[in-house]
């Protein structure tokens, strides 16, 4: 894994392609890539200048296997802080492999998934959660987290929590050196002045943590169960917020009897909407595993949409009452907006009435909507994206979205009240330097300073290769 022998990858996706990028890192990848390239100018790569590119061939011997771009980047001024080669080439899945395997047979091996962003880290251009975010940002889907990812890998998040554990690492040295004259009784840190640090690293590990909620909703996307009993419009409703015909749609009852998801981005953030099976007594065995299954998605989303048929407000008025309170009760964590479908079918009247109903469920949003003709699903969308509170997205402060790191917050968080109870209590020097110790570890653990092998493998194994 800590090995700088050359190592070669597509850097771009799979496939047949315009161009494709091969990158070659490591040592002596300039001089092992030199006699396999004919520029058309006769150059030498390997007394070329750091961030030139160069046009030429790639042969094997008399063979000519494309005609090419290198582009040389000499370490440390390189992404991995290696002499890095990238070859751009014609996009033909043969031509990639052929000169891919030219290169295995002259020194290089293939790349191990996040190999050159490992090496990146291990050669200081990154620090840990700089390189996770490199993951995070290949892996964005929507603005919300691509703003994200690009604050943490340009190290917004890292250097907050660099500048708390250097504070804390200064008044750890202090005490440590008080330990070393114990007997004389001296104090080198200022007590008061190193609670007001606590209280600070406090509430800056308080706020990262809280925007873990945020940031988890933001990164996976934002789970919505679309509920309801068979034939009030779910699947006409999934169609029409993902503005395709996504679901089957029939008059018939019961005809979705499984889930379906699909995911789209609203105003920056992620939602992926769940279809499901109509909630009724059924002895259709299938239907009744389609139920089974609404429940479950149920259990899992974070907001659900109960779907009621207007049309049959009047006829159902109690029944919906029942329901909706029923729904409200069983999942009282759980965001819950009641949309009444099928509004194009009733007079003024009769919406007034449902929605003076419904606003009186008190803890319920409410929607009045038209899924077949779109009237009141942009209201709706606004509605969902309401739910998210972006205010620290759009104040571009740090929001944590990594679970190791949100982890390993709480255990900094926990350490750091234990000095402050320790501080409180008297306790001597040499018991509180054990905590601080750990809570030092802790942010270490989060930008790599302190790092094992097992936990660099974790994280770079779930890297796509050429990374």
């Amino acid at each position: 894994m800590f090995s700088n022998e050359p190592i070669i990858a597509l850097a771009t996706p799979s496939g047949a392609g315009a161009i494709a990028i091969l990158r070659i890192s490591g040592v002596d990848a300039i001089q092992l890539t030199a006699p396999f390239f004919a520029s058309v100018h006769g150059k030498d790569l390997t007394v070329q200048k750091s961030h030139t590119i160069h046009l030429g061939h790639i042969v094997d011997g008399e063979r000519v296997l494309d005609q090419v771009l290198v582009s040389i980047f000499k370490g440390p001024n390189s992404y991995t802080g290696e002499d890095v080669i990238e070859i751009s080439c014609h996009g033909s899945p043969y031509i990639q492999q052929q000169i891919i395997q030219l290169f295995l047979r002259n020194g290089c091996r293939t790349a191990n998934a996040g190999e050159f962003t490992l090496r990146a880290f291990l050669n200081g251009k990154l620090d840990l959660s700089q390189a996770e975010a490199v993951a995070d940002l290949i892996a964005s889907d929507n603005a919300a987290s691509h703003q994200i990812a690009m604050q943490q890998m340009r190290g917004g998040f890292s250097g907050e929590i660099k500048k708390l554990r250097e504070e804390l690492l200064n008044f750890a040295s202090l005490i440590e050196l008080e330990l070393d004259f114990a007997e004389e009784d001296v104090a080198f840190a200022d007590r008061e002045q190193f609670k007001s640090l606590l209280l600070k690293i406090q509430n800056v590990l308080k706020r990262l943590i809280d925007s873990f909620a945020v940031g988890n909703v933001i990164k996976n996307g934002i789970p919505v169960a679309i509920v309801g009993e068979p034939n009030v419009g779910k699947s006409t409703l999934l169609n029409a917020l993902l503005n395709e015909e996504r679901a089957l749609v029939s008059d018939i009852a019961g005809t979705t009897r499984d889930t379906i998801e699909d995911e789209i981005s609203i105003g920056g953030i992620g939602f992926r909407f769940i279809d499901t099976a109509g909630i009724r007594e059924t002895e259709d065995v299938v239907e009744s595993m389609g139920i089974q299954r609404t429940f479950e998605k149920i259990e899992k989303a974070q907001v659900v949409i109960y779907l009621l048929d207007a049309s049959q407000f009047q006829v159902s008025r109690s029944q919906f009452q029942l329901e909706i309170e029923r729904l409200k009760n069983n999942y009282p964590q759980k965001t819950v907006l009641v949309v009444a479908n099928k509004i194009d079918t009733i007079d003024e009247k009769a919406k007034n009435d449902l929605n003076a109903m419904l606003s009186a469920v008190k803890g319920i949003s409410v929607q009045l909507l038209s899924a077949k003709s779109g009237s009141g699903v942009e209201d709706l969308k606004d509605q969902l994206r309401a739910f998210v509170n972006t205010g620290a997205l759009r104040n571009n402060e740090t929001i944590v979205t990594n679970t190791r790191h949100y982890d390993s917050l709480v255990k900094a968080l926990e350490e750091i009240e234990k000095v402050q109870m320790g501080m409180a209590d008297g306790i001597s020097g040499d018991l509180l330097a054990i905590d601080i110790r750990q809570a030092l570890y802790y942010f270490g653990e989060i930008t790599g300073e302190i790092s094992t092998d097992d936990l660099l493998g974790n994280i770079f194994a779930n890297f796509c290769i050429g990374k």
